[in-house]
């Protein structure tokens, strides 16, 4: 059993951290800033520290040097929320500080805090047929995506994989990249999180010096790929202004650091993901035709979990019997769950009902098989789109009522982006802000 300290200002993480640390057996405390950590340490010490690089009152790596002045050396281990910031803090701590990446899973932790040797454990033969190595489904219009996915593996043509937030789109990725048998390796980056000083440097790389902070030379994600797989996920969010960069690596497969001036070549097949509609695409100069059409060479629909509830039984036992065979627990279902999970329209799909599993069996008695499910499975975003999407326009309503639920709905839609959202709503930028300053509602959207 470990002493643990989880140093992070959100609340709703660290609550989920806790859990999870928890039940995995090890004692866990909590510091929401620099100072409330320096105050657990003048009279504690710890094993391990899960430490948030970004703090309110400085960074964690202030942490660091405040334990080497007091003589503590736990184990250590980083939290952030966008893979170049990993890569960067890897280059500036010593090898002995651990990373990990937000959102973080349970076998994250479970690696970090009890070793490989004890997080990783023989999967139990169960009869659910994962194909491609991790998809789970015999519905009809799985059986279309596995013949999709056989077709395209064959070629080196770039796919564009669209589908509904959750549906599994990275997990299809990956099948397209097991089924290619390539050389290299599946590397992954999120383009939607990446802002647009950052993206240059992921996609493309930099040389030391290129800019503030680049300490060293750094391969972008096309060189990493080299020979194998790269995954573009939420690539429609890429800003406009950086698309033709893309678009010339695409055509030329070579790429060219930031601050370098040397043509590298790289051959790699592009897997993009996007859980926007092809008319969205269209209308919303969102995406380049010419990007498009080199990304889509080959698109795919991933089916929302609505479109397969035959399916679900198949994904709660998957689900269920991992857990089981990681925890050495021996819960199961009865009919009238599987029936229930069916059900429910899980507008998250597949990582929804995931994470309503894992709920599940963590609030269960593991000295019992019985599973407990949750009085309401509707997860608090459904609640919250529900409501919003039962709230129709009535007689009555003032025009300036109306144009603010449609203001505040397409801005929801598209995560606050203001400048997506003046397009989609045409207006300009300047006349969208003076509504939401008159609506006293630009606070929410900042």
């Amino acid at each position: 059993m470990l002493n643990i300290l989880l140093v992070d200002d959100d609340v709703e993480f660290s609550d989920v951290v806790c859990h999870i640390v928890e039940f995995l057996g090890h004692n866990i405390n909590t510091a929401t800033s620099l100072k409330e950590a320096h105050q657990w340490f003048e009279n504690n010490t710890f094993d391990h520290v899960l430490l948030d690089f970004m703090l309110p009152d400085g960074s964690g790596l202030h942490l660091l040097d405040h334990l080497k002045t007091i003589g503590q050396s736990p184990k250590i281990t980083l939290i952030s929320g966008h893979p170049s910031v990993k890569g960067i803090l890897a280059e500036m701590c010593e090898p002995n500080v651990g990373h990990l990446l937000k959102p973080l899973q349970r076998e994250d932790l479970e690696l970090v805090l009890n070793g490989p040797k004890k997080a990783v454990k023989k999967a139990k033969s169960s009869g659910i047929t994962r194909h491609f190595g991790g998809l789970i489904g015999e519905s009809e219009v799985m059986h279309k995506l596995y013949n999709m996915i056989e077709r395209v593996a064959k070629t080196n043509a770039n796919v564009m994989l669209m589908g509904e937030s959750g549906a599994g789109k990275e997990v299809v990725a990956q099948a397209i990249h097991n089924a290619s048998q390539c050389e290299g390796p599946l590397v992954a980056s999120n383009c939607g999180a990446l802002s647009k000083e950052l993206i240059g440097s992921e996609l493309f790389g930099h040389e030391k010096g290129a800019f503030t902070g680049a300490i060293a030379r750094k391969e972008g994600v096309f060189e990493q790929s080299n020979n194998g797989t790269l995954f573009l996920d939420e690539v429609t969010e890429m800003p406009i202004d950086m698309q033709p960069n893309l678009l010339r690596v695409l055509e030329t497969k070579k790429v060219t650091r930031v601050g370098g001036n040397r043509e590298i070549a790289t051959n790699c097949r592009v897997i993009s993901a996007t859980n926007r509609s092809l008319i969205d695409l269209a209308q919303n100069n969102i995406i380049r035709e010419d990007i498009y059409f080199r990304l889509a060479v080959f698109p795919i629909d991933i089916p929302p979990l609505r479109d397969r509830k035959e399916d679900i039984p198949l994904l709660a036992k998957a689900f269920l019997d991992q857990l089981n065979d990681e925890n050495g627990t021996a819960f199961s279902w009865t009919p009238a769950q599987l029936k229930e999970l069916q059900g429910y329209e899980w507008p998250g799909n597949v990582r929804e009902i995931r994470h309503a599993i894992h709920r599940a069996f963590i609030m269960s008695d593991p000295q019992t098989s019985d599973i407990i499910l949750p009085d309401n499975l509707e997860s608090p975003f459904s609640r919250v789109n529900n409501q919003t999407a039962d709230k129709p326009v009535s007689a009555g309503q003032t025009i300036e009522e109306v144009e603010k639920e449609l203001i505040h709905a397409t801005l929801d839609k598209v995560q606050g982006n203001k400048t997506l959202a003046a397009q989609m709503l045409g207006i300009s930028t300047k006349t969208l802000y003076n509504r939401l300053n008159a609506y006293g509602g630009i606070g929410e959207y900042k």
